[in-house]
């Protein structure tokens, strides 16, 4: 395993996105991503919610390199519901930033409050 303070490569992130926008349009029986692309933002969003559960499940007992492969999974079906809905990961990136430094608690709040 890789050590928790290792730094992310953010190009391996736009890789695979920019993999999974180029499979849009393919061939669904050549491509399991077009095949998703296929079943619509539900489709892909009950893939997310799937893997979610897979995701727990290992959390909860089924060692780590489970949750590393359940995680990538999760991630890369994450990544599929963007590019259905027309984000892209530097949009996640931006919240994530404009959050940076303010207290979960109070961010929850003001979630509420709109």
């Amino acid at each position: 395993m890789n050590d928790i303070n290792a730094p992310i490569n953010a190009a391996v992130i736009q890789r695979l996105f920019d993999t999974i926008l180029a499979r849009r349009g393919a061939a669904a029986d050549t491509s399991y991503t077009a095949a998703l692309f296929e079943k619509g933002v539900e489709g892909i969003a009950e893939k997310v919610g799937e893997e979610a559960r897979e995701t727990i499940n290992a959390a909860l007992g089924e060692g780590k390199e489970r949750l590393v492969s359940e995680s990538a999974d999760l991630l890369y079906h994450l990544f599929v519901l963007w590019a259905e809905r027309g984000l892209a990961p530097a949009d996640v990136w931006a919240e994530l930033e404009r959050r940076e430094g303010t207290s979960g608690i109070a961010e929850k709040e003001s979630r509420n409050k709109n």
